[in-house]
Parts: structure tokens; sequence; C-alpha cells
């Protein structure tokens, strides 16, 4: 009762802040005032319903902390999405998924599709240093412009093919995250995020002012598409074609990260991400760890640069701006830091949803924003979290059992 209350006082001073905007409206043309009650009666509805719902969210979410202190066990819905078998199998239904679409659907749809995978190895890129390794990076689009404009700059004064490319704009890329990495070695959080995003601001200025390099604002056009043994291709068979190479790209990143994070230099990245001072305390070189973390993070976004130039035909300064890098963080963070499956499933909903509702494209920043706020409350580790792995010698304990 006191939550009903209260969600009717919300209502009532939303009512109020919103009446000079809502209601009142100025017809210039017939010089007259219009009253629209109408969307006053919406908003004191709207406002109410969000504050009920949001009140007894907060309720559950407490409950819920303190069944889990009395040591309850969690709810099926959790504990499927952090059961391993369930993400290996969810992944599989995904891949098969991925195969056949684009026998389904139209070049348009294939080309969004594109976008997103673009996006999926961008953000398990980002994984990489921000989920496992916990360093901010709000400059993570540059290494994606590195190998974006190596592409376009070596197709465009030495016609260089796109395979032959594809290395190196991430070994590129990678140098340039190595380069990053030896200035902020010492820096954490808030200094660290500043840093990584002067370096964002620095390269989109330097492309715009280094015109007699980078071409300046007009960009680079003209950039070949993938070529496949010299075939011809039209806009569809192009764009298949683009689509495979990223399905492929996103398996073979996929492959390396958890590999990664499985190894020696993933469990160190964790060890850092938890505690930095026990981590170096227990003998991990901080320095190489951390460079590696920019460096190999830095690579999968200079590859899918190279393939994003590829798929464009057409880059400049425009392309490569701080909002690409806030998408890419509110991926990583929106799926679940350093969960695979998370990073996926958060790169679909940001990049296809805002898509698919195109009607409602005047409050897409609001949703968005109302999305991370509710996650950052509710469920702060995403919506699939991150597994800790656990070893476990059971010898010692059999032996003891058949003694």
């Amino acid at each position: 009762m006191q939550g009903f209350k209260q969600s009717i006082l919300v209502s009532i001073w939303f009512v109020f802040l919103t009446f000079p905007l809502m209601a009142v409206r100025v017809n210039t043309a017939d010089r007259i005032v219009e009253w629209r009650w109408m969307n006053m009666l919406w908003v004191a509805v709207a406002s109410f319903v969000l504050s009920y719902a949001w009140r007894y969210m907060l309720a559950r979410k407490q409950a819920r902390n303190k069944s889990e202190e009395s040591g309850q066990q969690q709810g099926r819905v959790q504990v499927l999405l952090e059961d391993m078998g369930f993400r290996y199998r969810a992944m599989g239904v995904l891949l098969v998924l991925a195969l056949i679409f684009p026998l389904v659907f139209d070049t348009y749809q294939n080309t969004i599709m594109i976008s997103a995978l673009i996006y999926v190895v961008l953000g398990l890129g980002l994984n990489i240093s921000v989920g496992l390794a916990g360093l901010l990076d709000l400059g993570y689009v540059a290494f994606f412009g590195v190998g974006a404009y190596s592409y376009a700059l070596l197709n465009h004064h030495f016609d260089l093919g796109f395979w032959a490319i594809l290395p190196v704009g991430g070994i590129l890329s990678c140098l340039f995250g190595v380069v990053l990495g030896f200035p902020i070695l010492r820096l954490r959080g808030d200094y660290l995020a500043i840093v990584t995003l002067g370096f964002g601001m620095i390269f989109k200025v330097v492309l715009e002012n280094w015109s007699d390099f980078t071409f300046g604002p007009s960009g680079i056009a003209n950039i070949d598409k993938p070529g496949l043994f010299g075939i011809d291709m039209n806009i569809d068979g192009s764009t298949l074609y683009i689509y495979y190479i990223m399905i492929a790209l996103v398996v073979f990143t996929i492959l390396i990260t958890n590999r990664l994070r499985n190894s020696r230099i993933g469990r160190a990245w964790i060890a850092l991400r938890e505690d930095e001072i026990a981590c170096v305390a227990m003998g991990i070189d901080m320095a190489r760890t951390k460079l590696s973390a920019y460096a190999l993070g830095a690579f999968w976004a200079g590859m899918v640069g190279v393939l994003f130039a590829a798929k464009t035909t057409f880059i400049n300064p425009a392309s490569f701006t701080f909002m690409e890098s806030a998408i890419i963080l509110s991926i990583v963070v929106l799926g679940g830091m350093g969960s695979i499956l998370g990073v996926i499933l958060g790169a679909f909903i940001l990049i296809l949803l805002p898509e698919y509702m195109r009607a409602f494209s005047e409050y897409r920043m609001l949703a968005f924003g109302a999305a991370m706020v509710l996650m950052m409350i509710f469920r702060p580790q995403g919506i699939i979290s991150n597994i800790r792995t656990k070893y476990e010698y059971k010898g010692l304990r059999e032996e003891t059992d058949n003694g």
C-alpha cells in the first residue's frame, strides 16, 4: 500500500513537471493555445506504472538477496544462464541460425546482420581488455579506425587486396595498442578512462587534419571489396560473400578468445582485474600483462576494421567517433563482462533492435539510457554473467572414502 501511494505522488509530480511541455502548445499560425489533456493523462498513467514496477522490482531484488544470504538456491533461470553446457548449446544454435540466415532473408537483412557481426567482434575484442583485464578503454574505436584506414590507404596507393591486408590491419592495430599501453601502465580508474578517451579523440583529429595522408574529412572512396579468385560478383553475391567471411571471423574470434581466457595469460588478466596489488605480489609481470591485453584486444578491432572498409567501400573520420566506443563498451557491459555469449547477445540487442524499431527513433537514446540504468541496478553482472572457473582435485577424497 505504501508503494501504491508513493507511485501516485510520483505520477502527480511528473504531471506537474511536464505540464508546460506536454499540455500547452502554441499555434503561431492561428494565434491560439491548444490544450492537449490526453498527453497529460498518458504521462500520469505511464509514470505511475513505471514507478510501481520499479518499486516492485526493487522489492524482488531485496527479497532475492535475503534468500541468497540465507543459503537458499538460486532460481532455475539463473542456474540455466550460468550453466556452461547451456552456453555451448546456445552458441551452437546461434551458429546454425547464422549460417541459414542469408538463405531465408534478402540482401538488406544480410547487410544489417553484417553490421551486427562487426560489433560482435569489436565487443569480443574489447572484452579482453575491459571484461577480463579490467582496463577501461574509451578510445577503442581508434584501433578500429587503424585497421580500416590501413586497408583503405594501402588499397588506394598500392592496389593491395583484402586478404593481403587483413592480417596487416590487425598487426598495425596491435602495435598501436602497445603504444597506447606504455604511457598508462600505472594509471587506474578515472585517470585510465580519461587517457584512453583522449587517445581516441586525438586519433579522430589526426584523421581530419592530416589531409595529405588520410584525405581529411572527404575520406577515401572506391575501396575494393573482398575478392574470390578473380570472380566478378554483383551486389547480392558480394554481400553474401562478406557475410560468410564475417561469420568465419566471429567463430575464429570466439575460439581464440575462449582459449586465451583459459590460458595462463588469461588467468593473469583476471587476477589483474580482481586485485592489481595482489597480482603483482604473486609475481605476475604487470607491464607485460597490461600490454598484452591492450595489444590482443586491438588486434581484433584492426581485423574487423579492414572488413568494415571493404564492406562500405568508403570511410571517413565521421565513422570513428566517441559514440562508437561508447556503443562497443555498452555491448560488453550489457552482455556481461568476460562472458562471450553475453557479448554476442548484447551486440545483437544494441545493434539490431534500433534498426528494427525505426518507428521509435526519436526515443532511441531515451530507451537506451533507461535500459542501461535498469541493468546496472537489477543485474549489474550483465545479461549472462561470467563464470568463475573452479578446479577441484577429487583423488584424495576418493582415497579417503575408500580407506
